[in-house]
């Protein structure tokens, strides 16, 4: 690995690519905060993948996108004289400082539950009202349940132990096939979103991230399926013109790869 003289050269480099693009690319020159954001969204699922699928070379190429977009973040914020990247850095430094008693101060703690714990403290502290405003409204619903879940168990609104939350979930599922029984639209779609925050409670008790749980399931299917397609293509077939006794043949092969 690089010495911290390396990395601080490196990243010196990327500090004057940046401050030349800025003033000669006419793309680079056109982007604001607004025109980045998309963008930055992107390269963050893209690193995600490459995180689920476990290929390193991948992770360290999405890094840099991703760390591109913060320096590019940073000059913006340069030119209207708001904040530059060392702003940046103090500002992250000095909050993991003060949310780190444990290690910057005299706080003594045994597990991460209590970081956790203390974690949320230090920010109601800090002058936020409710320990939910850390949750982005702009986040999928998936990940905001899991998110919103972390932040209220972190303040000790939590059940005891997995069997509680399996035995909700139980619950949750009888009144959602209650409503299904009266088929009434919207209370099905109440119940089975009561259904899936129940779910993904359950996996948080599990140690399961339910995003990483769901995003390999979709993999798994798409990689059967297609599989499944190429079969359908080698006998010259659709597969809207095979039986699904016929496609479960491939799809059971696909399972065994």
């Amino acid at each position: 690995m690089n010495s911290r003289a390396k990395q601080l050269e490196a990243f010196d480099r990327l500090l004057t690519i940046m401050d030349e693009l800025r003033t000669q690319c006419p793309w680079d020159k056109k982007q604001t905060l607004q025109s980045l954001r998309h963008l930055t969204i992107e390269e963050t699922y893209e690193l995600g993948d490459a995180i689920l699928d476990n290929n390193l070379d991948e992770v360290k190429k999405e890094l840099g996108d991703l760390l591109l977009h913060i320096v590019f973040y940073a000059k913006i914020g340069s030119e209207t004289n708001d904040f530059d990247i060392a702003d940046v850095a103090n500002g992250i430094s000095e909050k993991l400082i003060y949310r780190h008693p444990h290690i910057y101060g005299d706080v003594k703690v045994e597990d991460e539950e209590q970081v956790k714990q203390n974690w949320e403290k230090l920010k109601l502290k800090e002058g936020k009202k409710s320990v939910l405003e850390g949750v982005p409204n702009s986040l999928p619903a998936l990940v905001k349940a899991s998110r919103i879940q972390d932040k209220v168990a972190g303040v000790g609104f939590d059940w005891e132990e997995p069997k509680q939350v399996f035995e909700k979930l139980q619950e949750e599922l009888g009144e959602l096939q209650e409503e299904v029984e009266n088929n009434d639209q919207d209370k099905m779609e109440a119940e089975f979103g009561d259904v899936m925050f129940s779910m993904i409670n359950y996996a948080r008790f599990l140690k399961i991230n339910p995003e990483d749980a769901l995003e390999r399931t979709n993999k798994k299917f798409i990689k059967r399926f297609q599989y499944l397609e190429s079969k359908a293509k080698e006998l010259g077939k659709s597969l809207s013109d095979m039986t699904l006794a016929e496609m479960d043949v491939f799809w059971e092969e696909a399972k065994q790869l």
